[in-house]
C-alpha cells in the first residue's frame, strides 16, 4: 500500500456549499427524494445534501452541472497525514455492527441527479458517489446506504448508530490496497439544517462520511433527519 501527500482531489468550498443547501432546504421532503451532491463538480446553482432513498421507491432528482475536479491545496500542517493514492473502493467492513457490502459506484444521470440504489427486494448494497475522492485519497470519500429495506427489512446502514469513537471501517481497493478508518463521531441532522461544508467540505486529510436516512416519521412515512459517521484514515 503506497502512502502519498499528494491529493486528488478535494471536497466543496464555502460559497459552493451554501448554495447547495439552499435547494437542499427547498427540496427535501423525505429519503425517498434525496441526492446527495457532488464533492469535485461546481453546480450553476444548487443541489440536494443529504442521504440516498431507503426503499425501493422513485426520487427526485436535483439538478447539478459537473465541472472538471477542484483540487483544494494541502495545509502544511496535513503533509504528515496519511494519505494514499487514488484507487477506487470495492467493499466496505464495518466489523462492529457486522456489516459487509459490495460497494456500487454510481454517479449522475443525464438529468444531473444523483444515482442511489436500488432495492429490487433483497436490499441494496452501499454505494460511493464517484464525485467525491476514493476512499483513502485527500478529502472526504462519500458512502451511502439504506436505513431499511423493502418488506420491512433492515437496510445495509441501519446499525450506524451503534457505532463508537474508535471503531474500525475497512474499504478493500481495486490496487489490493485496505484503507482503515477510525470512527471519530457520529452526528443526526434535521434536514431543514444539514451541515452541507461540514460533511461534503475540503477536509486537511483522507476522511470518510457514512451517510444515512433518521428520524422515521409513522405519521407521514418520511424521514426527518440523516445521520452521519464521520471517520479518518488510520492506515
Amino acid at each position: 500500500m503506497t502512502r502519498t501527500t499528494s491529493g486528488h482531489r478535494g471536497g466543496l468550498g464555502a460559497s459552493t456549499a451554501a448554495g447547495l443547501l439552499l435547494l437542499f432546504l427547498l427540496t427535501l421532503t423525505g429519503c425517498g427524494g434525496t441526492t446527495p451532491p457532488s464533492n469535485t463538480a461546481a453546480p450553476q446553482a444548487t443541489a440536494s445534501a443529504a442521504a440516498p432513498a431507503t426503499s425501493g421507491t422513485s426520487t427526485t432528482p436535483a439538478t447539478v452541472s459537473p465541472s472538471a475536479p477542484a483540487s483544494a491545496p494541502a495545509p502544511a500542517s496535513a503533509e504528515k497525514l496519511p494519505v494514499l493514492s487514488r484507487s477506487e473502493p470495492v467493499t466496505l467492513e464495518i466489523p462492529s455492527i457486522g456489516v459487509v457490502t459490495n460497494l456500487l459506484h454510481l454517479g449522475l444521470r443525464e438529468n444531473g441527479s444523483l444515482e442511489v440504489p436500488q432495492d429490487t427486494g433483497n436490499g441494496a448494497p452501499a454505494s460511493w458517489y464517484d464525485g467525491s475522492p476514493t476512499p483513502g485519497e485527500r478529502g472526504p470519500a462519500v458512502l451511502l446506504g439504506h436505513v431499511n429495506a423493502l418488506g420491512g427489512h433492515q437496510g445495509v446502514f441501519a446499525g450506524l448508530r451503534k457505532l463508537a469513537p474508535g471503531d474500525q471501517l475497512k474499504v478493500s481497493r481495486a490496487d489490493g490496497s485496505t484503507a482503515m478508518f477510525t470512527v471519530d463521531r457520529g452526528a443526526v441532522y434535521g434536514k431543514d439544517s444539514f451541515p452541507t461544508l461540514e460533511v461534503y467540505g475540503n477536509t486537511p486529510g483522507a476522511e470518510l462520511r457514512l451517510v444515512t436516512c433518521d428520524g422515521y416519521d409513522p405519521a407521514t412515512g418520511l424521514f426527518d433527519d440523516n445521520y452521519v459517521i464521520y471517520a479518518k484514515l488510520t492506515t
